[in-house]
């Protein structure tokens, strides 16, 4: 899925399955973080009714990501190029706290 496809279609939610210090650097608003390491233990957190757009650093975590969604009987789908690609697309990258953030 690409970048203008996540950012059009509104009923996709946006995973992060990056690792927490990624996470922290900067990330999408709006976005669910659960680390690709722990998302067996925590996919229970997550709507079954709701499409996901799961996204990593540049695809590679994230195609695994969503091969486990898939195989737990969820709609998801990989986000193509990333967080960089998000970045290089001049979609917003924020902290928690709300400054512009930084993709690792």
């Amino acid at each position: 899925m690409d970048i203008a496809a996540v950012t059009t279609q509104g009923d996709l939610q946006l995973l992060d399955v990056r690792e927490d210090e990624e996470w922290a650097a900067g990330h999408a608003p709006g976005a669910l973080h659960i680390p690709l390491t722990q998302l067996g233990a925590r996919m229970g957190e997550l709507d079954p009714r709701q499409a996901l757009a799961v996204v990593c650093r540049s695809g590679n975590r994230s195609s695994r990501a969503v091969a486990a969604l898939t195989a737990a009987g969820l709609t998801a789908h990989n986000v193509e190029g990333g967080m960089s690609a998000w970045a290089a697309a001049g979609r917003p990258v924020t902290t928690d706290d709300g400054r512009p953030g930084r993709v690792l």
